[in-house]
């Protein structure tokens, strides 16, 4: 199973890149970043229907989506790896993560996605959730390893 993350704006050098990185290297599945901007002047409504088609093209095609919404399910991560692990014994060939910008998705692209997550009802910086994100990839794969990363 191969990994994406589609997300809306540029991680620059810093912290935040730099753990993201340090997860990035863990991770056994094939994974790729691919990170979408819209700089046009744009109303918030055409600019999400813009982010979302950007989001869309930046997936591999056919691939499963998952889109990080605050309306999304709360998964713990025991639930996540099941989630994930389901989608891999099914054979799915890729499973994309889209992090949209400042206002989110818009209803459309979270129709297509097989799952709509949530990190919970606090508000993430975009940045921070993909360091999020790819912690609990990584913590996924652990659990489907049985390694002990997830109980320490």
């Amino acid at each position: 199973m191969r990994l994406t993350i589609a997300a809306v704006g540029r991680l620059k050098a810093g912290p935040e890149k730099t753990l993201y990185d340090s997860y990035a290297k863990r991770i056994g599945w094939p994974l790729t970043l691919r990170e979408v901007e819209e700089r046009r002047p744009l109303s918030a409504a055409e600019r999400m229907a813009r982010e979302a088609d950007l989001l869309l093209a930046a997936c591999p095609a056919g691939a499963t989506l998952v889109a990080l919404d605050r309306r999304g399910k709360t998964l713990d991560s025991d639930s996540l790896a099941v989630w994930i692990g389901g989608r891999r014994d099914a054979g799915i060939g890729d499973l994309a993560f889209l992090i949209g910008g400042a206002d989110g998705h818009p209803d459309p692209l979270l129709k297509r996605c097989a799952l709509q997550l949530s990190f919970g009802p606090m508000t993430f910086p975009h940045m921070l959730a993909r360091i999020l994100l790819i912690e609990q990839l990584y913590r996924a794969q652990q659990i489907l390893a049985g390694h002990p990363y997830h109980r320490a």
